[in-house]
């Protein structure tokens, strides 16, 4: 299954890229907890659900676009997690660091994922406690891998945050780099980067995906008290701020 959901991700991206790409410019309107929202969202998202429902009929879908009332899900065991496009206000501002998200959800826990980054055209792909960067057409098994000093990875649209400035001050040596979307977990999967922490804001389908690729490539997802990020269904999208790391 995880090689269908390569190909539904590659032609979501599709989707995203006709309008990312598109000569008129581009319409942005809010949602009501002010993020941004555009055509590329809302076309990702239907060729998402789409494919998902033709693929398994029986796995519910949570979509950042579309999530259904907490009454609908609240017993849900099993679960796709989605974010049809993952870093809008990169793609908003064109600088390509956008992705699209792709999790299954099992007993809380993302055993299946796929982080596509439609602009540069890699793509990062987990399961069963192995994880794959496909790009140009080759696909290789990653790794975590450990440096000296480290790399930080940090997000590029929350990087005024005091505690993130706090906690870096008193980390010791380390270089850092910004970029946006669901990418920091890739980079650490891929042994690029160390330690992506987060203390701001996210919601659960911007993590689902790149926790499952993160994990599968030897890292570790916890919250600042040491618990492992946790996808049983609950009201409330919001995650507690975490850390990925190698240790």
């Amino acid at each position: 299954m995880l090689e269908q959901i390569c190909q539904l991700a590659y032609k979501a991206g599709d989707a995203i890229m006709e309008v990312y790409q598109g000569n008129a410019p581009m319409a942005v309107s809010q949602k009501s907890d002010d993020s941004p929202v555009t055509a590329a969202d809302i076309a990702a998202h239907r060729v998402i659900l789409a494919g998902l429902n033709a693929l398994t009929p029986d796995i519910p879908v949570l979509s950042e676009e579309a999530p259904p009332a907490w009454e609908v899900r609240q017993h849900w065991q099993q679960y796709w997690l989605v974010d049809p496009l993952d870093g809008t206000k990169e793609f908003i501002k064109r600088n390509g660091e956008f992705t699209v998200n792709i999790a299954l959800i099992e007993a809380g826990k993302p055993v299946m994922g796929v982080v596509y980054a439609p602009a540069s055209g890699v793509m990062y792909l987990a399961a069963q406690g192995k994880a794959w960067k496909e790009e140009k057409g080759s696909r290789a098994q990653i790794r975590v891998c450990d440096a000296v000093p480290p790399l930080v990875v940090v997000s590029r649209s929350h990087r005024d945050d005091k505690e993130l400035n706090e906690y870096l001050k008193q980390l010791g040596e380390h270089q850092t780099v910004s970029i946006g979307s669901s990418l920091k977990f890739c980079l650490v999967a891929e042994g690029k980067a160390q330690l992506y922490p987060r203390f701001g804001p996210t919601n659960i389908w911007d993590t689902g995906a790149g926790h499952a690729v993160a994990v599968a490539a030897g890292a570790h997802v916890h919250d600042w008290t040491g618990q492992t990020l946790d996808y049983t269904p609950r009201e409330s999208f919001l995650n507690p701020g975490f850390r990925v790391s190698l240790f």
